[in-house]
């Protein structure tokens, strides 16, 4: 009896879902409002067909999962390429920027700002290739770099001035702390001669005429690799200067005695500033002159106080180790021994990056965390003779 009841009703119920008859037909009415306990409920238990279910095929249903596993890897995929503001907020919180354009934050801005765009550009080519990494700017030192150094010269001569000044002769460590600086700023900051700017200037011109006496009327010697270089610079249309602590009628001449003249488009010598080495003026009135921001010049020299200088200025710095072995140099973005050992591209790279300690103004101190001690117990002194 049962088996007959079910087979009855499988008849039923197949007959429900894949026969359409018309809605005309009053018998098929009749026979569906009879049979829908029949198909609901039966002996006490609920079947799974009735009116408002629908059978699923394994095909359909699996086809319904690809569907469904498609949809979700395009919406994470759309997610990954348009974040939402959540996301953005949640970029800007872990990396420790801010959204804030008023300038009421002390925290960096999000989207970081690119320091090269200039909005005051209307042309978009010239604005988007001022962004690249291929604008940017090469400031050289003259002795070391690109002519050979004569340091020992530097040192005689200061020794004859102190001799005809009746002064005491300085120290090595004193000399070798000179280096660099303008001669005004070495003989009041340093030897502390006079600050008299009329003795000042004669002490300073003084010792430009013995050092050229002891020069003997020689003349400059190019350094291996640096006409090379700046042939290829000049080639890709990149802006070089040249700034020097030396008085401005001594380095014309030697630029003019090497030829090399035609490769720079500014130069900056002694009257141009007021400080030499280890302060960045120097550098930053070439900068001036190039129509360049800090961030996008980049500095050759050849010793640390020119490294100094040139990140108190925001700028990047290639050691050239002509008079300094490597190692003291390490201070610099790159070091080289020569000039030819550098590449466009190189360059490039380097005025890419985005140093860390350039984007505040000061760099923040950081306080070491120290432990709790763990408690130890108290020995006395005499408790060790027992």
């Amino acid at each position: 009896m049962v088996d007959t009841i079910g087979a009855s009703t499988s008849l039923v119920g197949h007959h429900l879902l894949y026969q359409r008859p018309s809605c005309k037909d009053d018998n098929f009415k009749r026979r569906t409002g009879s049979c829908r306990l029949l198909v609901t409920e039966f002996m006490g238990q609920r079947l799974p067909i009735g009116p408002s279910t629908s059978v699923v095929t394994p095909r359909q249903r699996y086809n319904g999962f690809v569907d469904s596993t498609v949809k979700s890897l395009a919406m994470e995929l759309t997610k990954e390429k348009n974040p939402s503001k959540e996301d953005w907020r949640r970029i800007a919180r872990d990396l420790g920027y801010t959204s804030d354009t008023a300038g009421a934050s002390p925290g960096r801005l999000w989207p970081p700002a690119n320091k090269a765009d200039d909005p005051m550009i209307h042309n978009p080519l010239l604005r988007q290739e001022r962004m690249g990494c291929g604008w940017f700017a090469v400031i050289f030192e003259m002795e070391g770099v690109i002519v050979e150094d004569d340091s020992e010269l530097q040192r005689q001569a200061w020794l004859v001035l102190s001799q005809e000044e009746g002064r005491s002769p300085p120290l090595a460590f004193v000399l070798k702390r000179i280096e660099g600086m303008k001669n005004e700023q070495a003989i009041s900051e340093v030897l502390c001669w006079s600050r008299d700017p009329t003795e000042l200037r004669r002490l300073a011109s003084r010792k430009e005429e013995i050092y050229q006496s002891l020069k003997n009327g020689g003349y400059y010697q190019l350094r291996s690799g640096s006409q090379e270089l700046m042939t290829t610079l000049a080639n890709h249309k990149i802006p070089l200067a040249v700034a020097s602590t030396r008085p401005q009628k001594v380095l014309q001449e030697a630029v003019e005695d090497v030829g090399i003249q035609s490769f720079f488009d500014v130069i900056v010598a002694a009257e141009d500033v007021f400080r030499g080495k280890p302060d960045p003026e120097m550098f930053l009135y070439a900068a001036q002159l190039l129509n360049f921001i800090p961030q996008r010049c980049i500095v050759f020299g050849n010793s640390n106080s020119t490294v100094e200088a040139a990140h108190d200025a925001r700028m990047k710095c290639v050691a050239v180790a002509s008079k300094h072995p490597v190692y003291e140099l390490r201070a610099a973005d790159l070091v080289v021994r020569q000039l030819d050992e550098l590449s466009v591209v190189d360059l490039k790279n380097l005025a890419d990056i985005d140093s860390p300690e350039f984007e505040s103004g000061e760099p923040e101190a950081e306080m070491e965390e120290e432990d709790d001690p763990s408690p130890s117990s108290s020995v006395g002194v005499g408790d060790l003779f027992w």
